[in-house]
């Protein structure tokens, strides 16, 4: 009896286990399907369309890097304030000599677009709470499986954009981190982590403003990073020399675009520059 009571001193003396946190969701899907990707559709609300708009960013991203390493990129924008995904009726952006019918060229003339397929990748970001709110996360699988399928059926590839977490509220990066690469591996389709470089960088250089006053949209500089994260993501390439500066310092320009360059890398695993 003694040696018994004994034990059982040492097992309520000694320290319950850690409890382990579980690893977030590895992404299954590395890179964009075609790598000849021209037309893009970004889906989305006022985080792609504050500072004039992200897709812009990515084009002089684009042109701000080696002539030699240059792709041809067209963007149509389609956003709501406010919106989530369940918001846009995406088949209709698909409709033949609807959605990016015409555009205007560097003198603002209009110019008839005649490409057969104006789109070849869909961006597709909910609103900023939907992935995780009590009531709308319980659609976000549904509505993520659908577009995938709507763009797949206009042989167009679907993308999924990470948003970030309010200035306020840190612990939604990992909710909607995990989130979006659960649905993304679900319906086999690349993800920008675009909320975990926001996150990167406000560890790392509290200095830089990423956030407006209200907390949630970017500013230029936070513009900048997201579509620096989009970059790295499609085109598998660092920015380190990038010329293109949004208007920043070049310093700061410069911590931006290595910080995006870092979370694709952390995020992708190792040899993503390789694949």
């Amino acid at each position: 009896m003694r040696a018994l009571w004994i034990a059982l001193c040492i097992m309520a003396a000694a320290p319950p286990a850690i409890a382990q946190q579980p690893r977030p969701t590895a992404p299954k899907v590395t890179r964009l399907a075609d790598d000849a990707a021209q037309g893009f559709m970004w889906v989305g609300n006022s985080f792609f369309y504050y500072n004039n708009g992200m897709p812009a960013f990515v084009q002089r991203l684009l042109a701000g890097g080696p002539p030699s390493e240059f792709r041809p990129y067209r963007a149509t924008m389609i956003t709501m304030g406010g919106s989530g995904l369940d918001w846009h009726d995406l088949e209709s952006y698909f409709r033949p000599g609807a959605v990016a019918r015409y555009s205007f060229d560097a003198d603002n003339n209009v110019v008839f677009n005649t490409q057969q397929k104006p789109f070849d990748v869909t961006i597709l970001m909910d609103c900023s709470q939907c992935p995780i709110h009590p009531t709308l996360g319980k659609i976000f699988p549904d509505i993520v499986r659908t577009d995938a399928r709507i763009t797949r059926a206009h042989a167009a590839e679907p993308v999924l954009f990470m948003s970030w977490a309010y200035a306020d509220k840190p612990e939604m990066t990992a909710e909607l981190a995990e989130a979006y690469t659960v649905a993304g591996n679900a319906n086999n389709a690349l993800v920008i982590p675009a909320g975990l470089a926001f996150a990167r960088v406000m560890a790392d250089r509290p200095d830089v403003t990423l956030y407006q006053p209200d907390k949630r949209h970017p500013t230029v500089a936070g513009t900048y990073l997201a579509a620096a994260t989009t970059f790295a993501t499609l085109y598998h390439r660092s920015l380190d020399d990038n010329s293109y500066t949004a208007g920043l310092e070049p310093e700061v320009a410069r911590s931006l675009r290595v910080a995006a360059w870092q979370t694709v890398q952390a995020y992708f695993g190792p040899g993503f520059a390789d694949k």
